[in-house]
């Protein structure tokens, strides 16, 4: 992403401006704004020893987050709307809390041997941690600088095969090539769709995102999606005015 001069003309008049920390967007450090720059996640987390900044796929961070937005609008309406603030954090808060919920009962339906996350990069060290699941980002790993050397390409289909996983999780559609090799070369097949990592799938809210990928998760990994409460949750998101 790089910032156009319309772009850092409005920044220069904002009043405020939320970030989400840890150099997600790189081209947004050190930039001037007409009020505070705050890195929402890093008030939200503050020990990250990874600096993986993809904060939100944990449900509870996601709601600190969204609290720690909540404490930062209230001075701009000199406490005007600070009941409306509140009444709005509190709903998110709550959904994101049976989001959290939700996401534990559906990664329980999948093997215990295959609560596995093979990517390509490091994304899900959050959602990893707070669900059990074993996360292996193989270029990150094994991949000198990014680069795919045969040696590595080895290394990564050896740990391939010992993870117990079902399948590789692409970034995007169509895969790689690095990706299309390291399938090949493990004899372990990509999954058919992909997960987001980076932001909300297209035309997609935080919480279908959020839904999407778990559900494409477990049922590649041979568990089962209970896409109702899912749709359940987008409801009750989309409703909070």
């Amino acid at each position: 992403m790089a910032l156009r001069p319309a772009d850092r003309s409005n920044l220069s008049k904002a009043k405020l401006v939320l970030l989400n920390g840890y150099n997600l967007t790189p081209a947004l450090k050190g930039v001037k704004a007409g009020g505070p720059v705050v890195s929402v996640g890093e008030i939200a987390v503050s020990s990250n020893p990874m600096n993986d900044p993809h904060l939100w796929h944990d449900p509870a961070i996601a709601a600190s987050m969204t609290n720690a937005v909540a404490v930062k609008l209230k001075p701009l309406f000199n406490g005007n709307q600070d009941a409306a603030i509140d009444q709005r954090r509190a709903a998110m808060d709550s959904v994101l809390g049976s989001l959290g919920t939700w996401t534990g009962q559906q990664i329980q339906t999948v093997p215990a041997e295959q609560r596995v996350l093979i990517t390509g990069h490091r994304a899900y060290s959050f959602l990893a941690r707070r669900f059990g699941i074993r996360e292996l980002p193989v270029v990150d790993e094994y991949a000198t600088g990014g680069r795919m050397r045969p040696s590595s390409l080895s290394a990564i289909s050896k740990a391939i095969k010992k993870s117990g996983t079902k399948v590789i999780f692409p970034e995007a559609l169509p895969p790689s090539k690095t990706m299309r090799r390291i399938s090949k070369a493990s004899g372990v097949p990509l999954a058919s769709k992909p997960l987001f990592a980076d932001g909300q799938a297209p035309g997609k809210s935080l919480v279908q995102t959020a839904t999407g990928n778990i559900c494409t998760f477990v049922v590649a990994q041979g568990g089962r999606c209970d896409e109702s409460v899912a749709a359940q949750l987008q409801e009750r998101w989309a409703s909070i005015r």
